[in-house]
């Protein structure tokens, strides 16, 4: 009788143990990807992110009053939500950009990114998608990859791994590169839908400052059905099949949208040659204005507009120069000194613009020091969930300048910028910008080095808020200064 009661009353309170355990559970979960425990907002909205290729801060209209280009659906985007005046890529130029914005690292913590032979993010790298997708978002990724896969791209009768679907993506489709750079071919998921098995002539304009603008493209191997002129349009039809297909999909979704415009070849569709003042780079602007504006439209036919979180900004500045401004009075850089590859804000400083209805205020701005970087701890906040230790090791949670709370104090006190390598790098702290070296730190501009002369500055330093055009080299002025931050950049590093 008394060994009938004890296993009963075991069987009794094994039973209530295993409840407990699932009901606390639950908790846990709840308590780790509902967003409504940091900000009282549920449920976890949709994400799309944005990334143009070599846009300035000076292509979009409502960062430049005097830009000649038209981009409605993106000054709409600002109009609805928040705009940063302050926002950096974190490094001037394609691949450590966006090796940078998915990981939430400095891209100098992981040279050498060598794209062309092997994947930029190591294998069991947190990044933006696996974060998401671990937390229960479907994940997508559509256009220019640039992070690398095993063993590169020339061969591609196999699967191409250490790409997208093996850093946190469900679904991808686009190409390795960009635009200029071969094999030209199209990957769905880890496969080439058409291996690049024919060959395409170097293309190139006359007339333009460098070779580089213009219609460019390398010779090289080109599948068949890969048209330079219909990949952006091919993107956006994607893109927006991508977001309908998740209509009939109760899961969150993360769409990574990276375009690989208005990145030469500057090849703007025929809806769009003529309508810019400014020639064919002002024309492909206005072509991937149009292209956001059919996400944003796909967001609102399907229902998803209000539970969206949409972010858009470049990964670098532009490539124009002095001479295409004189011929078209257009400055794709809105003023600021440099072009894609510089050290100098034109160079790294990026359009960031975030809508997120009934959270984000409606035709906000915010003069915040921010940074792509910055997204990975963004996002976790979005959703609620805690980073992995290790994860996001650079990046600072700025949801709430997004949100526009009121606050004493900056998110940031300061960024590490990077023209090239990662010897090549500069720190802005609040007003100041400290540059170790004289020159652009670009690979277009010269003198990229110049070699200080005795009792001269032997670097440079500017107040920005000043001097947003870097024309006043302060270094000699404010010696506190630049040993200041001096000593905060070797700490970093």
């Amino acid at each position: 009788m008394n060994g009938t009661r004890t296993s009963w009353w075991n069987q009794f309170a094994n039973r209530v143990f295993k409840t407990m355990a699932q009901y606390f559970s639950i908790l846990i979960l709840s308590a780790s990807f509902s967003v409504g425990n940091l900000f009282g907002v549920e449920p976890r909205p949709n994400i799309v992110f944005i990334l143009a290729d070599d846009m300035g801060y000076g292509d979009v209209g409502c960062y430049n009053s005097k830009s000649k280009i038209a981009t409605p659906h993106l000054d709409g985007l600002a109009r609805d939500g928040v705009r940063f005046t302050n926002a950096y890529s974190a490094a001037a130029h394609c691949v450590p950009s966006r090796y940078s914005l998915l990981t939430g690292r400095y891209p100098f913590r992981g040279y050498p990114l060598r794209w062309t032979t092997h994947p930029t993010i190591p294998e069991g790298t947190v990044t933006l998608a696996s974060l998401l997708h671990d937390a229960g978002y479907k994940t997508g990724c559509i256009g220019k990859w640039h992070c690398g896969f095993d063993g590169g791209v020339e061969t591609q009768d196999r699967p191409l791994t250490g790409g997208p679907l093996d850093r946190g993506f469900d679904s991808f489709f686009g190409q390795h590169g960009s635009l200029d750079q071969p094999p030209y071919f199209y990957i769905r998921d880890r496969r080439a839908i058409e291996p690049a098995s024919e060959t395409i002539a170097e293309s190139h304009e006359e007339g333009w400052s460098v070779v580089y603008q213009g219609r460019y493209w390398r010779a090289g191997k080109i599948a068949a059905d890969f048209k330079h002129e219909e990949v952006l349009d091919r993107y956006a039809d994607e893109a927006v099949a991508f977001l309908q297909k998740q209509t009939a999909n109760e899961q969150p979704f993360f769409l990574y949208f990276p375009l690989t415009a208005p990145h030469g070849p500057w090849l703007p569709g025929k809806d769009f040659r003529g309508r810019s003042e400014c020639g064919p780079l002002g024309d492909f602007v206005m072509h991937v204005d149009d292209v956001v504006g059919r996400v944003l439209q796909t967001l609102a036919a399907t229902g998803h507009a209000d539970d969206t979180l949409v972010i858009f900004s470049s990964d670098n500045g532009p490539l124009w120069f002095d001479g295409d401004v004189e011929k078209y009075g257009h400055d794709s850089s809105g003023g600021l000194r440099g072009r894609k590859g510089d050290i100098w804000e034109g160079g790294i400083r990026m359009p960031l613009i975030a809508r997120w209805p009934k959270h984000i205020p409606a035709n906000s701005k915010s003069d915040e020091i921010v940074g792509l970087v910055d997204m990975q701890a963004t996002l976790a906040a979005v959703i609620g969930v805690r980073l992995p230790e290790g994860a996001g090791f650079d990046s600072v949670n700025i949801l709430p300048a997004m949100l526009g709370e009121k606050r004493d104090q900056q998110l940031r006190t300061s960024i590490i910028l990077q023209s090239l390598g990662p010897k090549d790098l500069a720190v802005r702290k609040g007003p100041w910008k400290y540059i170790p070296w004289l020159g652009s730190g670009g690979f277009l501009t010269e003198p990229r080095r110049i070699e200080p002369t005795e009792g001269g500055p032997q670097g440079q330093l500017y107040h920005l808020l000043d001097d947003p055009g870097e024309t006043k080299n302060l270094y000699q002025d404010h010696p506190e200064t630049v040993e200041e931050l001096r000593s905060l950049l070797n700490q970093t590093k």
